[in-house]
């Protein structure tokens, strides 16, 4: 979905046409998962970081076409809405002191972003959804000038023969509205994290990501507010599950496939098998042509960046052309600081390698519908979560990421060959959050509970402590 595209209005011709190249570049993709002709490279990550543009009143800025113009950068693009911006970086190799590159380039490039916002009286601000975020804020006119979000809001509202999208989501308080556009989705901001892999383990891998889903975004969490509610540690997923709410299969378009979703099970034999389904059983949205042959699988690739599984397969291409596998894992919220990102990296790398090598496939030991229940509640109860893990006991999640899933991250970790320093920084800086509790959504609840529901005071506060550059477990509850 990061690519434009040249129309925002289709014809019946259009879909079929697509459909056509649709099915073509899923056969011959067959083809190449059953000739193992994907490129051996591997140990390589990397990220998307989504963050948000605010003004002096700690409230959305709706300016990222002037931002982007000034700052003039290839890794620095728009989002849906015109107050988000994402952050891209150069893919690392996963050995030696990759983490602390990773830190040191996201940190030069938050750098230069602040500079060039300040310039324009505005700040730049990472978190999973802005607690000052209106729903008026969520109007097309705040849409940013890309004929691929005015063609995905179109798509959507005619899959739901015009209804409006209907946000209800029962945490703490609850909200219940209705909303008229895609913009919804401008609220939730991310952290998405790219392993790419051996195809020996692209099995292995992309149900890995599954099963550790809800570790992740326990540990994670940074989205407790939305409109003034206080609903779950981490609303982003509810948000956005219900911003691109319609289902799957042709003709049932309200049916029980939803584009952004959990997935319907583990892959049993290959990856291949979420592509199969991305064809039989989505609608396409953005039918557009392209004149690439079918090897550069730009329908199939266009496809599937339209469905926003919480963890997501892909399909890329080496330098030299050869085509190559990565993971796309999507449950992390931006913030709060750059060093917290990196930590939440390293685990994810290092948790990932390991489970990918252990003698048990996880996904063997965990149903599907448990590690699905496991995630969504730790989306609710962040590092309060009770969970099933491998064995079938039942626990605290808290308890499970410090006694078994740290030693398994830090063994990976090391199996990848990342250095000792940045193993004991990264890691321990999730140990401390987890140890303490603070993560972004405690924080932010702390704060609350101490100085009032002023969500402008919140910002500030919170804005103030990501200045620092201190992990969120350090930061500190008091006004200043």
């Amino acid at each position: 979905m990061g690519q434009e595209i040249r129309e925002a209005h289709f014809t019946p011709e259009d879909f079929a046409r697509y459909a056509r190249a649709l099915r073509e570049e899923t056969t011959l993709l067959g083809e190449w998962f059953r000739q193992g002709i994907f490129s051996p490279r591997e140990r390589m990550g990397g990220f998307e970081l989504e963050a948000w543009l605010i003004g002096r009143d700690a409230r959305p800025a709706a300016i990222n076409q002037e931002f982007l113009a000034r700052l003039d950068s290839p890794m620095v693009v728009p989002e849906l809405a015109r107050f988000n911006v994402e952050l891209n970086d150069y893919p690392q190799h996963l050995w030696g002191s990759a983490l602390s590159r990773f830190e040191a380039s996201l940190g030069a490039t938050w750098a230069r972003c602040r500079g060039v916002a300040a310039e324009l009286d505005t700040r730049l601000m990472m978190i999973g959804i802005l607690p000052t975020v209106r729903q008026a804020d969520l109007d097309p006119v705040n849409m940013s000038d890309m004929k691929r979000y005015r063609a995905l809001n179109e798509q959507v509202l005619r899959l739901r023969e015009g209804r409006p999208l209907e946000l209800d989501i029962h945490g703490r308080e609850h909200l219940r509205t209705v909303h008229e556009s895609v913009m919804l989705e401008s609220a939730t901001t991310s952290f998405q994290l790219h392993l790419k892999v051996h195809p020996r383990d692209a099995l292995r891998a992309y149900n890995a990501s599954i099963v550790m889903s809800a570790p992740m975004v326990a540990l994670a969490a940074n989205s407790p507010y939305l409109f003034g509610h206080d609903l779950w540690d981490e609303t982003r997923i509810p948000l956005f599950e219900q911003s691109v709410s319609v289902g799957g299969i042709a003709g049932a378009s309200h049916g029980p496939l939803r584009r952004v979703t959990f997935g319907s099970g583990y892959a049993r034999k290959s990856i291949f098998e979420c592509f199969t389904e991305n064809e039989e059983h989505y609608p396409v949205l953005l039918p557009m042509t392209f004149q690439e042959g079918l090897e550069q699988m730009s329908h199939l690739r266009l496809h599937n960046g339209t469905i926003w599984r919480w963890n997501r397969p892909l399909i890329g291409f080496d330098y030299d052309g050869i085509p190559h596998i990565r993971i796309e894992h999507r449950v992390v919220p931006g913030g709060p600081s750059v060093v917290d990102v990196i930590a939440n990296a390293a685990f994810f790398f290092g948790l990932s390698r390991a489970l990918i090598d252990a003698e048990t496939p996880p996904e063997q030991l965990l149903p599907f519908d448990r590690a699905r229940d496991n995630f969504y509640t730790a989306a609710r109860h962040s590092l309060e979560a009770p969970v099933t893990w491998l064995d079938g006991e039942k626990g605290p999640i808290r308890a499970l990421i410090l006694e078994r899933l740290l030693p398994l991250a830090r063994s990976g970790l090391e199996v990848l060959e990342i250095e000792a320093a940045d193993i004991e920084r990264y890691l321990g800086i999730i140990e401390g959050r987890v140890r303490n509790g603070q993560t972004g959504s405690a924080w932010q609840r702390a704060y609350v509970a101490r100085h009032g529901a002023g969500m402008e005071a919140l910002t500030e506060a919170y804005y103030r402590r990501q200045e620092t550059g201190a992990p969120v477990h350090e930061w500190r509850l008091d006004r200043g």
